[in-house]
């Protein structure tokens, strides 16, 4: 026969027990695979575009103009991509010496400090972002290779931008409900 489990509350788990919470699966309302086609998307483009380069520099001794001026753009917009989805699976940069140890509380209240942060941060490049748009438009600036409107490159920051700071304010929100959607 067993004896009956001791009487009190039970010892709390050690912080080396507890899961990370990077690893704890949490669903959102916005899907994540919006940023993975898009990064498959882009990736796909600059390999194509790189690969027409080289078998056309292969066989004519000549690069297409506009090939390194549409490769540094999409550069661009993958990092930013990709920085969106970091945001969004809680797996930006952080030093994990003191956002990984200590109990689950004060991991929860450094996400969420660091997802109010990133937040901040991004809405203020969406914003700035808008008035470089509006004065490549305003001035009628033009690219420096091939000679299309600026702006159309730069129409991308203050988007993706106001996209990464929504995803780090839906970060806050599940670290501050628990594991509910956001």
């Amino acid at each position: 026969m067993s004896s009956p489990p001791p009487a009190g509350p039970l010892p709390a788990p050690s912080p080396e027990a507890l899961p990370p919470l990077d690893e704890i699966d949490e669903p959102v309302r916005v899907p994540l695979q919006i940023e993975d086609w898009l990064t498959v998307i882009v990736m796909g483009l600059l390999a194509l575009i790189t690969f027409a380069n080289v078998i056309t520099r292969y066989f004519t001794n000549q690069s297409f103009a506009w090939t390194e001026e549409f490769s540094v753009f999409l550069m661009i917009v993958l990092a930013l991509v990709g920085s969106s989805a970091a945001v969004a699976r809680d797996r930006h940069i952080r030093i994990e010496y003191f956002s990984g140890s200590g109990a689950l509380a004060r991991r929860k209240t450094l996400a969420r400090l660091g997802a109010v942060l990133v937040a901040l941060l991004f809405s203020l490049i969406g914003v700035l972002s808008i008035r470089l748009v509006w004065d490549d438009y305003r001035f009628g600036e033009t690219s420096p290779g091939i000679g299309i409107p600026q702006w159309w490159y730069s129409v991308w920051l203050p988007i993706i931008s106001i996209g990464i700071a929504l995803r780090a304010v839906g970060l806050f929100i599940r670290r501050s409900r628990g594991s509910g959607q956001a």
